[in-house]
């Protein structure tokens, strides 16, 4: 975590002194968001995102679940409690997702066109 945020000082010292401004820098940056498991659902349960945007799930449920697209664009393995599973959206559209191990479980992914 201290490297990343290193790294994001020295990519805004390097925007200011080449003239970006900070907005313009930031809007480069990438993009996280993160969706908690727990209490057997997903929250929030759905989520919107840029395109870029990388999300994470974490499973903070005393169970393990999955974290699977409906059409198989992405697929977690099971997650025990306090594992994680990222994706990166790189394109825009709407994903519906639910728990192969407990399918009643779903939630949704909106990605919108990068700003």
């Amino acid at each position: 975590m201290t490297r990343v945020l290193f790294i994001a000082a020295a990519f805004l010292a390097f925007a200011s002194s080449t003239g970006l401004d900070r907005a313009s820098a930031a809007a480069t940056a990438p993009q996280t968001a993160t969706v908690e498991i727990k209490d057997m659902k997903y929250e929030p349960a759905t989520l919107t995102v840029a395109a870029g945007t990388t999300v994470t799930w974490v499973n903070n449920d005393d169970m393990p679940h999955t974290v699977t697209d409906r059409n198989r664009v992405f697929r977690s393995a099971g997650l025990d409690t306090g594992d994680k599973f990222s994706y990166t959206f790189a394109t825009p559209g709407a994903f519906d997702y639910f728990c192969t191990i407990h399918p009643y479980m779903r939630a949704k992914v909106v990605v919108t066109p990068k700003p």
